[in-house]
């Protein structure tokens, strides 16, 4: 979940981070109505400087690349099986069978913050039929989420790591979300995998990019739950990828209200 985020920030505006102010410049490349995580783009991140008591803002790669994979045509291939986009919370440090998480370095080492100001996610809505008997079939409203606050912006919290090309020996700095599990309206409007990404406050934010966390403190971080009752979501249009305005809401008939 989480694949298509969006950033818009105006040159006038500054990324507050608790008591940190930073003033951003050349702000253009962050006015980004809506981007697809499966163009593997770079994506606006701030990462933490002076021990965690300054941040910067830099460009990343936004697929969590781990050290198994070599080169590009071993991205690639990959790619068709895997994705790492995002990272479940739960399992950043131990995987499912109990053993060191492919992400555990970047837990460890790159903690990040990826900026934004909403996501889309997709609602299974069930069809029926011409005499209105339910269909196995669902039909999916897209929709767009963002926070109810007094910015425009928001944190999500992430895991980096340095990707080393051994082919081109070049390296490239790149992140995953972390996800947990889904509560209040995102279980209706995430209705199948019912994950929601890891939005931290300003105080939690700040706290997730110290150098010094315990790993009992990073799990419970990474599994942090948003006060949903403080999201603001509606159904967008379909082609909302390719759209002026991706956020500008839809009506779809028999939709329920969230």
């Amino acid at each position: 979940m989480c694949y298509y985020n969006g950033c818009r920030v105006n040159r006038a505006e500054y990324i507050r981070l608790m008591a940190i102010e930073k003033e951003i410049k050349q702000l253009s490349f962050l006015n980004r109505p809506v981007q697809n995580g499966f163009d593997f783009k770079d994506w606006p991140v701030l990462v933490p400087t002076h021990n965690g008591t300054d941040v910067d803002l830099q460009l990343m790669h936004w697929e969590y690349i781990p050290e198994t994979i070599h080169d590009a045509d071993e991205l690639k291939a990959a790619r068709k099986k895997f994705t790492w986009l995002n990272a479940k919370g739960e399992h950043i440090l131990l995987n499912e069978k109990g053993r060191a998480s492919m992400f555990r370095e970047g837990a460890m080492k790159g903690r990040v913050l990826a900026l934004s100001t909403g996501f889309f996610e997709w609602r299974h809505i069930p069809k029926t039929g011409k005499r209105g008997q339910p269909l196995k079939e669902t039909e999916k409203i897209p929709y767009f989420i963002s926070i109810e606050n007094d910015v425009e912006y928001f944190f999500m919290a992430g895991v980096s790591r340095v990707w080393h090309n051994i082919e081109r020996d070049e390296k490239a700095a790149t992140f995953a979300v972390l996800t947990t599990n889904a509560t209040g309206p995102m279980l209706t409007i995430h209705n199948t995998k019912k994950r929601m990404p890891v939005i931290l406050p300003p105080e939690l934010a700040l706290e997730w990019i110290q150098k010094d966390l315990s790993e009992e403190r990073i799990a419970e971080l990474a599994t942090y739950q948003y006060d949903t009752s403080k999201i603001k979501a509606w159904p967008v249009a379909k082609n909302f990828l390719t759209a002026d305005d991706p956020t500008k809401p839809f009506h779809y008939e028999q939709v329920p209200a969230l």
